[in-house]
Formats: C-alpha cells, structure tokens, sequence
C-alpha cells in the first residue's frame, strides 16, 4: 500500500510500519542538518522516523560521490576512457599489421630453397 504524506511517498511494509522514501534534494538537506547545523543523528532520525543505519547509508553515498562534483564538464571519465580505447585499438592494429608482414616472411623463406 502506498501513500502520500507531506510530499514524501510512504510504502507500509509487512510489519504494518511505513516506509518513507526522501528523493536525493530531502536526502542532501538531511545530511546538511547534521553537518552544518550540528543536529544530532539521533535527533533527526527520531524526527523523520529514520533508522540510523539508512542515514549513515546516505551520509557514506554523499561522500563517495563528493569528488564526482568537482569534476570538469569536459573531463568526465567515459571520455577519458574512450580517448584510452582509441589509443589501444591503433595500437593493436599496428601490431596486427607488423605480425601480418613477418607471417608473410616466413611463409616466403619456408618457400624458397635453402642453401646447402
């Protein structure tokens, strides 16, 4: 069963209690609160009906993406490895073409006759 509640969407979960769910900018604002304002976990997880184990989740996913923020436009990482990529396939063609030229010699030594 869900419902909505103060602009939160709330599932009731087996145990009959109901499961709030925070979209990312609730999230942020809650961690906010605690770093910056000093509020206590124990505080807003009694206010919001949050388990602390979950807040620490988020506070732990907030910091993993952190670095994400400070990055470039330009400098995202899928670029860098498409950039990485292109590189390691001419460099395997290159390869390919020196390894096809000495199979080619070979093939033509193995052919002519040897001197006695």
């Amino acid at each position: 069963m869900t419902g909505e509640m103060n602009g939160r969407q709330q599932d009731v979960n087996g145990a009959g209690r109901e499961r709030k769910h925070f979209c990312p900018e609730e999230k942020v604002r809650i961690i906010r609160r605690h770093l910056v304002d000093k509020v206590p976990v124990s505080d807003l997880c009694d206010e919001l009906g949050l388990n602390p184990n979950v807040f620490y989740r988020w506070l732990k996913e907030f910091w993993e993406g952190a670095p994400a923020s400070f990055q470039r436009k330009g400098d995202k990482p899928s670029r860098k490895l498409d950039e990485k990529v292109q590189k390691l396939e001419q460099k395997l063609a290159y390869k390919d073409g020196v390894i096809a030229e000495l199979a080619a010699e070979v093939m033509t030594l193995k052919k002519t006759p040897g001197e006695p």
